[in-house]
């Protein structure tokens, strides 16, 4: 299984990124798929991320509002819309899969096996 995250960049303060997770070697329909990112300094956090049947999405609250998170079955992607972000929303963008998990384990970054390499978002004030 391998996970590709790309999309990051440097994007002004309440602008817009989008990124994107591309998934190769899993049926990826069978997957709970996630995105979490972790800035200097701290722990990996939850950001956004869709139950093992696709039928949930679940948002941090810190990007609730702000954030879209969408998956194509079909071409084995994710992505993860970025609106009105914000210069705490900087840090490494990571795709995380897992084929077992959970509905209300959905954030919970130990639960998932497969991992991208990470994408950064910088985004200035």
């Amino acid at each position: 299984v391998q996970l590709q995250a790309s999309g990051g960049g440097l994007v002004q303060a309440g602008g817009s990124l989008r990124l994107s997770c591309a998934a190769s070697g899993l049926t990826f329909r069978s997957y709970a798929i996630a995105w979490f990112r972790q800035a200097p300094g701290k722990e990996r956090e939850f950001v956004a991320g869709f139950s093992r049947t696709g039928g949930y999405t679940y948002y941090a609250n810190s990007v609730k509002g702000r954030f879209i998170i969408s998956r194509d079955n079909a071409k084995n992607t994710a992505s993860l819309q970025m609106h009105s972000v914000r210069p705490e929303d900087t840090a490494v963008y990571f795709c995380a899969a897992d084929r077992h998990i959970i509905t209300s384990a959905v954030s919970e970054a130990e639960q998932y096996d497969y991992w991208g390499q990470g994408t950064q978002v910088t985004v200035s004030s």
